[in-house]
């Protein structure tokens, strides 16, 4: 009776060993993504939009912090796509170098996952060039800005010119998650959403320490430059408020509480979201998703994208 009690026990510890290994194998499957539900037809579109601003963003830190891009650092990421216009390194003190370098290996990595998840399509032509920012810029005041705006200049020029970036891309993450039907899809996209979100929030920080600071040689501050380009984005995004400068009206604020704004949401201060239309008419410059030009003179990629372009 002794053995069989002792017989038992031992099965009992295997059987329970065997449990905890495949278990632990399993968690360490789900946290590194080393295995992962398939991703239903109805999310690759929505997962391969994002390629579009992941390839601007990796390109236009790649090369403000080092003087070159993903043709050098991770050519077959690009898939072909042509090498963008006008990126070039920007004088950067070194802080502010180290910060944009980490976005740039960041935004490596969220191409990486995303063909790792989905097939995705080649680096569409990008124009970076600093005439492509200032375009940006004449906009958003109305009138020519004399010099023309240069990103690439100094450190708070390429702040601003960051500041048009990462939120653009947070928007979209926020609006197409409720969308997903995966699970891998729905986890991609929340991890994303989170460091953009972080890069967003740093870049709005550094600005907002000088938000009264006049910009050279515009005499115009840092607040009213982001006032500026978010209006400009509202204007063309054609769907309401959905962006925020660094200083808004009081009733605008958290709990309509405050002026500062250093993270823009809601009257919740929950994230705005966007379609991949209103995120067209933005990148575009046009305010008309079938209309390219832009950062994308030739229009974004994806399917999405191109069914805008090819009812032209």
């Amino acid at each position: 009776m002794a053995h069989f009690a002792h017989t038992s026990t031992t099965a009992t510890l295997a059987f329970l060993i065997l449990l905890l290994l495949y278990s632990s194998e399993s968690i360490l499957s789900d946290e590194h993504g080393l295995e992962s539900s398939p991703v239903p037809d109805s999310d690759v579109d929505l997962l391969e939009f994002p390629l579009n601003l992941e390839y601007l963003e990796a390109e236009f830190f790649l090369y403000g912090s080092l003087g070159f891009g993903l043709d050098k650092v991770a050519p077959n990421l690009t898939l072909g796509g042509p090498k963008p216009l006008g990126a070039k390194k920007a004088k950067l003190d070194p802080f502010t170098r180290d910060v944009i370098e980490q976005f740039a290996w960041q935004e490596v990595g969220h191409l990486r996952a995303i063909k790792k998840t989905v097939k995705g399509f080649p680096r569409p032509q990008l124009d970076l060039s600093a005439k492509s920012f200032a375009d940006v810029f004449n906009l958003a005041f109305g009138r020519v800005l004399k010099p023309p705006f240069d990103p690439y200049a100094n450190s708070l020029n390429y702040l601003l010119a960051s500041y048009l970036i990462p939120y653009v891309g947070l928007t979209g993450y926020v609006g197409a998650n409720p969308k997903l039907q995966g699970s891998t899809s729905k986890r991609l996209v929340a991890g994303l959403l989170g460091v953009e979100s972080g890069q967003d929030a740093v870049i709005r920080t550094l600005l907002y320490e000088q938000a009264w600071m006049k910009v050279h040689p515009y005499d115009i501050s840092v607040a009213e430059f982001t006032n500026r380009l978010s209006d400009l984005r509202n204007k063309l995004g054609k769907a309401g408020l959905k962006d925020e400068g660094l200083v808004v009206p009081k009733y605008l604020g958290a709990e309509g509480k405050i002026s500062g704004n250093v993270l823009a949401g809601d009257e919740y201060s929950v994230a705005y979201d966007r379609t991949p239309e209103e995120i067209l008419r933005i990148v575009y410059g046009s305010g008309d998703e079938h209309v390219p030009g832009g950062f994308y003179p030739k229009g974004a990629d994806g399917r999405i994208a191109k069914s805008y372009l090819q009812n032209e």
